[in-house]
């Protein structure tokens, strides 16, 4: 669709890079194609941290505005996706630490696999209606769980486990090494089990 007719066009065959590059000449069409991009992965993110839908998206543009402040520091030989989710994950842990939110209730319940220690549960189309309250149960336990870890470790999980990124996308994004993201992650896991093994029955989570 053209511009005469009322509609600015796209850019969805440009790469981010080329998207920051002309956004930095003055092109606000290309940071909307960033914005359109990014902003429901970056909502999730925010809404995961804080639980709350109107603080999510109020960060969510608040993330926007501060990406396109700094844009002109973003250094094009790392991926764009790696930046802004650091811009975003840093934002919320302002947040966090300026409002010292006491819970955390994550909308994907997650619990312990056999391999990672935590992975997020499918729903079963077929499970029948006890199943649901049984999932509700659990997500409000873990919520509360993950409340009481620090916000660092709370953050490492919901990076690895809700937003299932790797080891190499969490060390881009907080810009640390890729040995003190394994450490932390190995931390934080330790750190739910203990809760996890106080406060419940602990088996109630294995699979």
């Amino acid at each position: 669709m053209s511009e005469e007719s009322g509609s600015p066009p796209r850019y969805p065959e440009l790469e981010d890079r080329e998207c920051v590059r002309r956004t930095l000449r003055g092109d606000d069409r290309a940071f909307a194609e960033l914005v359109r991009r990014y902003q429901t992965g970056l909502f999730n993110l925010a809404y995961r941290m804080v639980h709350d839908r109107e603080t999510a998206r109020d960060l969510t543009q608040e993330i926007f505005v501060r990406v396109h402040r700094v844009l002109p520091k973003y250094d094009a030989v790392y991926p764009f996706t790696s930046w802004v989710y650091r811009v975003g994950t840093n934002l919320c842990i302002d947040w966090i630490r300026k409002r010292k939110l006491e819970t955390v209730s994550l909308d994907a319940p997650i619990s312990f696999g056999q391999n990672e220690g935590l992975t997020r549960e499918v729903e079963d189309p077929t499970q029948d209606p006890g199943r649901d309250v049984e999932r509700s149960q659990r997500a409000a336990m873990i919520g509360a769980a993950l409340a009481k870890l620090p916000e660092n470790h709370r953050m490492m999980l919901v990076l690895r486990h809700q937003r299932e990124l790797s080891y190499d996308e969490i060390a881009l994004i907080l810009d640390v090494p890729l040995g003190t993201v394994k450490a932390r992650i190995h931390r934080a896991r330790e750190a739910f089990r203990k809760i996890l093994s106080q406060d419940y029955d602990l088996e109630e989570f294995l699979p």
